[in-house]
């Protein structure tokens, strides 16, 4: 008998047993990913730097997302390219595309330095530092910054490894780097005294790791070989695959987007009301981390599945691809509804996980659990909402509809989100930062679920004519 390849797996194995090889190791690579931020603010939070130090990681997130912009639209764009090609049985020149996006991701990396640290003060103003927050921000930025390309090759090392049939690899890689900064940050925090640097330092060892793990699989690959050419970018390789991920940059970019404006408008409102400026960007530093968690969840599924729908649809296998939405989308909704319950029932419980303020930083106890509180059930509100919009927007990539996956990640977040968040505070002050995001929600999943049925009848449209042309054949 005839020994089927693990690519052609992804074209004849059952839905379900696929789903489960492909998307676990992905979601727990995600997981993993989000607990290096995580982690850190736990850590911080029931430290002597408290609510300020939760604060200032909550100022840098915003680098952080920008930084992984550049890196997952090259991984993305870079994975789907090998599925779909994989698909077609065109396998050639992958290694030009896997080179070179390598190679473009590091300049990015250095450039992106070259940017922020010479401008590190007026960045972290912007993202929202106080004068009481402005010091640990910058112990914290100097030292993530500075290993942008250790992070950012790591996070496109992952959707490769993931594209070439081993998503175990590519949770491993992340495992590996997370058990490694969740071992140091307590020991560099706590034992060492070394605050917020002892924080950063725990993220970037344990971002190394990753990266070394990750760069070690590129001597093992299936479907492609790297050679030292292969690192020499070549338009026709890389600007392909940068296509295919521009939909997950625009989506990360938005995410910079909307946390650049919630820590602004937060700030500005908050010193207009009892609860000042540091409780509010603490709290949205806090959401942003638990929010991430959830998201890796519902994203992690979809981008586990990306090579199974980007190879079906190289086959041709339309039915398949559009049976497997269903069953990520039923997983989608079971996430979504999880997640609201939480939020909405338990709020204060997650919130205290992060600690509590300090007494010598002079912020009220009960403001910051009540502002805590009314974050999480007004701002995450319709969570599931946005898994589904982000479940979407992957897809469309990965079916090779760059465009309906650019419209789907702007929609809810720059077309909904900014002007809400602008023009609701003017008559609720500083709640209409937070109504600002389950209304955008509410307005995007409506013109998401148009898109969804255009991307359909495009599918149906394709499955009819290689039907046709088959016949006449």
């Amino acid at each position: 008998m005839e020994k089927i390849s693990p690519q052609q797996q992804l074209g004849n194995a059952k839905l379900g047993r696929l789903m489960l090889k492909f998307s676990v190791p992905c979601v727990l690579s995600l997981l993993i990913s989000a607990l290096y931020n995580i982690v850190d603010q736990i850590f911080i939070g029931n430290s002597e730097l408290s609510a300020l130090g939760n604060a200032a990681t909550g100022v840098v997130f915003p680098v952080f997302i920008v930084a992984q912009a550049f890196a997952w639209c090259l991984g993305d764009g870079c994975a789907a390219f090998i599925n779909i090609f994989q698909g077609k049985g065109e396998t050639q020149k992958l290694d030009r595309s896997v080179g070179g996006c390598i190679t473009v991701t590091l300049g990015c990396s250095v450039a992106l330095i070259a940017l922020f640290f010479p401008l590190k003060n007026q960045i972290l103003n912007l993202c929202g530092a106080s004068q009481n927050s402005i010091g640990y921000a910058v112990t914290y930025f100097n030292i993530v910054v500075a290993f942008f390309p250790v992070y950012m090759l790591s996070n496109m090392l992952n959707s490769v490894v993931r594209a070439d049939g081993n998503p175990a690899w590519a949770m491993a890689s992340m495992l590996a780097g997370a058990f490694i900064n969740i071992a140091l940050d307590p020991l560099f925090i706590f034992a060492f005294k070394m605050g917020m640097a002892g924080a950063a330092w725990a993220t970037v060892i344990g971002q190394a790791a990753s990266f070394i793990i990750g760069a070690a699989y590129l001597f093992r690959t299936r479907t492609f070989k790297l050679k030292l050419s292969s690192f020499i970018p070549s338009f026709k390789a890389v600007v392909p695959a940068v296509k295919l991920g521009i939909s997950t940059f625009i989506t990360q970019s938005t995410i910079v987007v909307i946390a650049l404006l919630s820590n602004f408008m937060l700030k500005k409102y908050g010193a207009q009301s009892v609860y000042g400026e540091d409780i509010p960007i603490a709290i949205i530093a806090i959401e942003n981390k638990v929010f991430a968690i959830v998201v890796s969840v519902a994203v992690g599924i979809i981008l586990g599945c990306q090579p199974i729908v980007s190879y079906n649809l190289g086959c041709g296998n339309y039915a398949r691809v559009k049976r497997l939405f269903l069953y990520i989308l039923a997983c989608i909704g079971v996430i979504g509804a999880v997640a609201t319950v939480l939020f909405q029932a338990c709020p204060s419980a997650i919130i205290g996980l992060f600690g509590a303020p300090s007494d010598s930083q002079n912020i009220n106890p009960q403001l910051y659990t009540q502002f805590g509180v009314k974050t999480f059930r007004i701002f995450l509100m319709l969570i599931g909402f946005t898994c589904f919009i982000k479940f979407a927007s992957i897809f469309f990539q990965a079916v090779g509809k760059p465009v309906i996956a650019t419209v789907a990640s702007l929609i809810r977040d720059i077309v909904c989100f900014v002007p809400l968040a602008c023009v609701l505070p003017l008559s609720m002050g500083i709640d209409g930062v937070l109504w600002a995001a389950p209304v955008a929600d509410a307005v995007a999943v409506v013109v998401t679920v148009a898109l969804i049925i255009i991307c359909f009848k495009s599918l149906n449209a394709m499955e009819r004519k290689e039907k046709a042309q088959s016949n006449v054949e």
